[in-house]
């Protein structure tokens, strides 16, 4: 087995009336939220299926399915720390993560290091351990429009040292 895997993930989600805004286990003021099964945090949920995939645990929707009422409502930021056990169950902890998040609004940057402690407290690894980025999609597409967001993470894993 090698010492180190890298795994990719991706989440979008449109926007919905009438819920929280929730990225990276942050609650951010915006009039609207993310539609979706759980709480709808696609931070939490592209870094979890980055860190599944980097492990070969399958993906979020496997380990936690969407039809299943126990998940309805259910804390993204749970459910990472949760996947994160189950690498470290099978020899993984998070070694890096870089996470892009795609939005024009609202504006990201005020959050992004609150992001960061939720999310390395949550995958089980430092402060440092964990990059998080906002982007525009410079008006094109559905993002570009407003309609949604999307992110994309990157996860490194190491080897557990025995």
């Amino acid at each position: 087995m090698s010492g180190l895997r890298i795994g990719i993930g991706y989440d979008s989600h449109r926007f919905v009336e009438g819920r929280p805004l929730v990225l990276g286990g942050v609650t951010i003021p915006h009039d609207r939220g993310l539609d979706g099964w759980s709480d709808a945090d696609a931070v939490a949920h592209a870094l979890t299926d980055a860190i599944l995939g980097a492990a070969t645990l399958g993906d979020i929707g496997q380990l936690f399915p969407p039809d299943n009422p126990k998940w309805k409502d259910a804390s993204s930021i749970d459910l990472l720390r949760r996947a994160s056990l189950k690498a470290a169950e099978v020899g993984f902890s998070l070694a890096h993560a870089d996470i892009t998040i795609i939005a024009e609004a609202p504006k990201l940057a005020p959050y992004v290091d609150e992001m960061r402690e939720k999310l390395a407290d949550a995958a089980i690894a430092g402060f440092s351990n964990l990059s998080v980025k906002a982007k525009t999609n410079e008006g094109m597409g559905f993002i570009g429009r407003g309609e949604g967001i999307a992110v994309i993470a990157v996860a490194l894993l190491e080897e557990a040292r025995t």
